[in-house]
């Protein structure tokens, strides 16, 4: 049996602990994109997605979703899903970071959730101080590519392959130079939280899959 072809939804920011008196957006979504949205929570977990599909509810980025639960076919989902891309195997040698597909660094403190937090864009980083030859970006690629980051998985929340590597203190203390060197006045002010930074994950794109149907 096939997926609904629509599916009525509505919306609101999630407050936690309170009732909402935020406004309630209605619209509808199809059948693959309310998938693409769980998947971002989820994974690519069949029986989860499943299960969140049955209870009619999931939150993604501070809002609240809901609509009329129904019980989605397994072989339909399969389909839906095989559109996605797995995490890399073993063997393949796109597991070591190349820093041309990086896109976005994010640099987070320790805890879990991390306490403090930064995504670093390659458009935003790279930008280059007036007569620098150099750019911030171009410091921590040189810094993935001496520390040989580690493969961790794909994302499907943020579209890319993740690779990771923890940092020491000299390496700390070398980026926050190089920030004063070499990042931009505005970005300078957001690398303040660097001396708390005890890993940078690294997210590197995955060629566009199929359009969904």
């Amino acid at each position: 049996m096939p997926l609904p072809e629509t599916i009525p939804v509505k919306y609101t920011e999630e407050e936690a602990e309170y009732v909402s008196i935020r406004p309630v957006v209605r619209q509808s979504f199809r059948a693959a994109e309310l998938v693409d949205m769980i998947l971002a929570v989820t994974g690519k977990d069949r029986p989860r997605i499943q299960q969140i599909l049955r209870s009619g509810t999931v939150v993604f980025h501070s809002y609240r979703y809901w609509w009329d639960a129904f019980e989605a076919d397994a072989a339909a989902l399969d389909e839906v899903l095989a559109q996605y891309p797995d995490s890399l195997p073993d063997n393949d040698p796109s597991r070591t970071l190349r820093a041309e597909r990086c896109s976005e660094a994010i640099l987070e403190s320790s805890g879990s959730p991390a306490r403090h937090s930064l995504r670093l864009r390659r458009d935003q980083a790279g930008k280059r101080k007036f007569l620098r030859a150099r750019s911030f970006w171009d410091c921590l690629m040189s810094l993935a590519q001496n520390a040989a980051p580690t493969y961790r998985e794909y994302s499907y929340a943020l579209h890319g392959d993740l690779y990771s590597m923890s940092l020491a203190p000299l390496e700390i203390a070398q980026l926050a130079r190089d920030a004063s060197q070499y990042a931009p006045r505005n970005l300078r002010a957001e690398l303040v939280i660097l001396p708390v930074i005890v890993q940078i994950t690294f997210v590197c794109p995955r060629a566009s899959r199929a359009t969904l149907a």
